[in-house]
């Protein structure tokens, strides 16, 4: 007796086709507004004479083609960089972010511009649209204001839920803009991690993301600024007033910024010490006395092109992992990763593997299934772990309930959960990369993204200081370990306050935490995590 899998097979397509019709049906087509005559503007040039210009032209450095560094490891101060900076401006601001929230320092974020927009200041804001839904009208209105302009990237139609959209345009708007950076007057930058949003910048009680942002000046915020143009006046940027379908008449721009300080005001109250760190903040004053520690170092920006998101993806010509390529095919000695959402795929793994084998040492920082807030990230990385820890790759999962001391200069804050969202390589301990990419294929592939290699013995000597005295503080090393049975046994071990902590399960997770995972590591999704 023989048994077909075809007609279960074909049965389910079936299903599949028809919830794909019905869908189209009830969605309809999703239409969006004629980006053609859009207005196409570039970066300043002529910007010597500004405050910041002077930060980076006072300070001894080797030769000009060097730019000037600061880490920004704490939630706080990569807040109060982005507010010092926007105080500071003179002549332009121009910031691109995945996610702006619509919480507390999204608020005070959005402020900021408007004040820098009052004193003349040209003010650009590129904001992917996944975060945006039922916040047109709020866009337009600040896209109104004089000296500012407001674009969303890669807009889901307006005219059908987006939900449906995920299905009936699936490889369009699956595809985003990931980048992150802010970029003042074409002589200062912050790249990295953080979007905007309290949970990036420590003013979350419940949650903390562990994240690093870099401060940049000089030659790397001009090579930003090209960067940014490009998604700027790309196809894919819609003004803001054009997806609303029509311009905020004076009235409603003046309700809209009316309600925001009234909304910032009412907050006060709850967010006081963070109000007040603000104020007390150190890093202002340093700034405005032109007294930052910088690290000097020559500095390449690399970055997704924004065609990436529209072309083949197989234009590998396209993608920034090209221009990072040979810095991980030339490693010798080490190789740190500071990644959220790890999935190595086939590739990554052998290319990992063959580096331990020729004596690199590699460790990876990621997340514990319990610290992730994708849980099925986490499952694409689980099925390569084993394979990774046997072939002698040191792998550290974040402890979500890690509170590390007072006063501990670290990535990461206590809270109720802690969770990785940095996203940064150290290789030879000579090159760092900081920037938006995670190691997996969504921002591989899928997503486009934006970062900077440094080269800096000194930068990345902070960095593996760091991980070498702290990460079992804040995570578990994950070992592959034989059991009396001849069988092989997941093992987490961290250090607490001199305690040793072992787990034989994913820690602090129940079982239906760890049999979701399970069934999600059959799904066949792994280009999209």
């Amino acid at each position: 007796m023989s048994f077909s899998i075809r007609p279960l097979f074909l049965k389910r397509q079936w299903v599949l086709n028809g919830l794909l019709l019905f869908s189209l049906v009830m969605s309809g087509c999703a239409r969006l507004p004629d980006n053609s005559i859009r207005q196409a503007s570039y970066h300043y040039a002529d910007t010597e004479g500004t405050l910041l210009a002077q930060v980076s032209g006072t300070t001894p450095k080797v030769d000009a083609s060097q730019s000037g560094f600061l880490l920004l490891e704490s939630g706080l101060d990569a807040f109060v960089a982005r507010t010092a900076l926007a105080r500071a401006a003179q002549r332009s601001i121009d910031a691109q972010y995945y996610l702006l929230h619509d919480d507390m320092t999204g608020q005070l974020f959005l402020d900021e511009m408007i004040q820098a927009s009052r004193r003349g200041v040209r003010v650009r804001l590129l904001v992917d649209d996944m975060d945006l839904e039922g916040r047109d009208a709020d866009a337009a209105a600040l896209d109104a204001m004089p000296n500012v302009e407001v674009r969303i990237f890669n807009p889901f139609g307006r005219n059908v839920s987006r939900w449906s959209q995920f299905l009936t345009r699936f490889g369009s708007v699956t595809r985003r803009m990931h980048n992150k950076s802010f970029i003042v007057d074409g002589e200062a930058v912050v790249l990295g991690g953080r979007n905007i949003g309290n949970e990036y910048f420590e003013a979350d009680p419940a949650l903390a993301f562990g994240d690093l942002d870099v401060l940049g000046f000089g030659p790397i915020a001009r090579q930003a600024a090209v960067s940014f143009d490009a998604y700027w006046n790309h196809a894919l940027a819609y003004p803001a007033t054009r997806l609303l379908g029509k311009t905020p008449d004076a009235a409603a721009v003046i309700d809209y910024q009316r309600q925001l300080k009234a909304r910032i005001a009412a907050q006060a109250a709850d967010y006081d010490p963070y109000f007040q760190a603000l104020r007390e903040a150190r890093l202002t004053r340093r700034l405005e006395a032109g007294l930052l520690p910088l690290v000097w170092g020559h500095a390449w920006l690399v970055a997704d092109d924004p065609d990436k998101l529209v072309v083949d993806r197989r234009r590998q010509e396209l993608h920034l992992s090209r221009a990072l390529a040979p810095y991980f095919l030339g490693l010798e000695e080490s190789l740190v990763i500071f990644s959220p959402y790890f999935v190595p795929g086939r590739e990554g793994t052998d290319l990992l593997k063959s580096l331990v084998q020729r004596g690199v040492r590699v460790q990876i920082l990621t997340n514990s299934l319990a610290s992730t807030d994708v849980p099925v990230v986490h499952a694409g990385y689980a099925r390569y772990r084993r394979e990774l820890l046997r072939a002698g790759v040191e792998l550290y999962e974040m402890d979500r309930q890690s509170a590390p001391r007072p006063r501990l200069k670290t990535f990461f804050t206590g809270s109720s959960k802690a969770s990785l969202h940095a996203k940064s390589f150290v290789l030879d301990g000579q090159y760092v990369f900081i920037g938006s990419l995670n190691l997996d294929p969504r921002s591989l592939v899928e997503n486009s993204e934006v970062g900077v290699v440094i080269d800096s013995a000194d930068i990345a000597g902070v960095m593996l200081e760091w991980f070498e005295q702290d990460v079992q503080k804040v995570a578990f090393r994950v070992t592959l370990e034989e059991t009396a049975h001849g069988t092989e046994q997941l093992r987490w071990t961290s250090h607490q306050d001199g305690t040793v902590v072992r787990f034989d399960v994913e820690p602090h997770t129940c079982m239906l935490q760890r049999v979701g995972v399970g069934l999600m590591r059959l799904l066949p999704i792994e280009s999209q995590l």
